[in-house]
């Protein structure tokens, strides 16, 4: 492996196991979640209109609902979606409307970069210590006073420490500092809630060195955890989500369980 991102380290995190499957043993995925489906869909369509503005564009909002069709479109080709229970196509594609119109006719910040690549190495702030690899990912947004914007999708509201503890955006604050040897003004979350009523919320919040010294400790162990070959897999309710419960032997001594159990019922 040449590089770590936020991603990584945070499915590393979630389900070890399901790091590998996925990173390592590159394993086909027989489907593709809703949820990751959405937010790709959203992202794009986001991305767009920061690109049109950065141009000195004025896009109208039509244009940018028709970024979105054909985004969501592109996202369901040759491609299985799970749905949740109560989703539907159509319903997702108007609260995904939905929540672009709250957001477009939000007011707009003169912008300095959208979907920004960034490479950079990963060492500890206090020591300048190298792990021997770099951090990759790209900035949602960067307002032109250096505003670090990070754009989500969720099922509810996040909470204050949700986004405290928030490792994209400590990721985001890292890779910033490294870059331009100075921190970002401030950091913004603008997370679009998938609830029956779609709402939009934006959080200021702020990172610290103590921030980047512990993301560095996380990363480390991270690495050391790969490199060591410990996969280790994490039951949760993530797992009835998950691309590869066929291949989890967790998940399958559950179906097992759950057979067993259904079988004795029919035969008493």
């Amino acid at each position: 492996m040449d590089h770590l991102s936020s991603s990584q380290i945070n499915l590393y995190l979630l389900c070890g196991l399901k790091y590998r499957f996925q990173y390592l043993d590159q394993l086909p995925k027989p489907f593709r979640s809703s949820a990751l489906a959405f937010g790709s869909a959203l992202h794009s369509a986001l991305a767009w209109l920061h690109s049109e503005r950065m141009k000195g564009a004025v896009p109208s909002l039509d244009q940018l609902y028709r970024i979105f069709d054909a985004d969501w479109y592109s996202q369901r080709i040759d491609t299985n979606i799970l749905y949740k229970d109560g989703e539907e196509e159509m319903k997702l594609a108007m609260q995904g409307k939905e929540m672009l119109g709250m957001y477009f006719n939000e007011p707009s910040k003169p912008i300095k970069g959208s979907e920004i690549h960034f490479t950079v190495p990963l060492v500890k702030p206090t020591t300048g210590e190298h792990l021997g690899i770099n951090l990759e990912g790209y900035f949602d947004l960067v307002e032109a006073d250096d505003t670090i914007v990070e754009f989500k999708t969720s099922a509810q509201a996040l909470t204050a420490n949700d986004i405290k503890v928030h490792l994209q955006l400590t990721a985001y604050g890292y890779a910033y500092n490294l870059l331009h040897r100075r921190a970002p003004k401030g950091y913004r979350v603008v997370n679009f809630i998938k609830t029956k009523k779609p709402r939009l919320e934006m959080t200021e919040t702020a990172r610290s060195e103590a921030h980047f010294d512990a993301f560095f400790h996380l990363a480390e162990q991270v690495l050391n955890g790969i490199t060591k070959g410990i996969f280790i897999p994490r039951p949760g309710y993530w797992c009835k989500d998950c691309e590869y419960a066929s291949e989890c032997p967790l998940w399958k001594h559950k179906t097992d369980a759950v057979k067993v159990e259904r079988l004795a019922e029919v035969i008493v």
